[in-house]
């Protein structure tokens, strides 16, 4: 009885340890719909730079901004640039520049719109040499306007307290700064 079994167990055996490999080899990506064929491409990028450091100019000569970077990474397929830890000086009409950073940004066709991503921090002095530091996680920028504006929750510390806020419209080149929504605040009188 033991020898009519060993061929059926043997063949069984065999069996299993190929449905074994068989499954070990199977890449989940097989499953997916449009089988294996779907990989996730990374965007092609037609130029990149690192240690950027841009200057750019008004009519009149004068500065408009300046703006470094560890890297910038331009699309080819949208013209859009990528941008790793910008910090970028925007000089106003009188006054001390805006000094602006972040994690990450990205830089709209044409340049007129810079969309900054995580840890964005916007600073300046006053007249009397304090310091004015805006904080939020995304806001957009339109450097030729001068103007900065977000959603998002928004920090500002000044020399004589603190403001937080959802949402922001700044123009930049007058200090102009409008909270849209849950203003609190909590400063010191001198």
């Amino acid at each position: 009885m033991l020898a009519r079994l060993r061929i059926p167990l043997l063949l069984g055996l065999v069996g299993a340890l190929l449905v074994a490999v068989g499954y070990w080899n199977i890449r989940p990506q097989s499953f997916m719909p449009g089988g294996a064929r779907t990989t996730a491409t990374q965007p092609e990028v037609d130029f990149f730079a690192l240690g950027s450091h841009t200057v750019q100019f008004k009519a009149d000569g004068s500065k408009d901004y300046v703006l470094t970077a560890a890297r910038i990474d331009h699309i080819k397929a949208n013209d859009v640039t990528l941008v790793d830890q910008p910090e970028l000086f925007l000089h106003r009409s009188a006054g001390e520049p805006w000094h602006v950073r972040s994690a990450t940004a990205e830089v709209a066709p044409g340049g007129n719109q810079v969309e900054l991503i995580d840890r964005v921090l916007i600073q300046r002095t006053d007249p009397k040499g304090r310091p004015i530091v805006i904080s939020t996680s995304r806001m957009t920028v339109f450097p030729d306007k001068q103007y900065a504006q977000t959603r998002q929750p928004v920090r500002i510390e000044a020399a004589n307290g603190v403001t937080t806020a959802t949402g922001m419209n700044a123009d930049l080149d007058q200090g102009r700064i409008r909270l849209l929504s849950n203003v609190r605040g909590q400063h010191e009188l001198r």
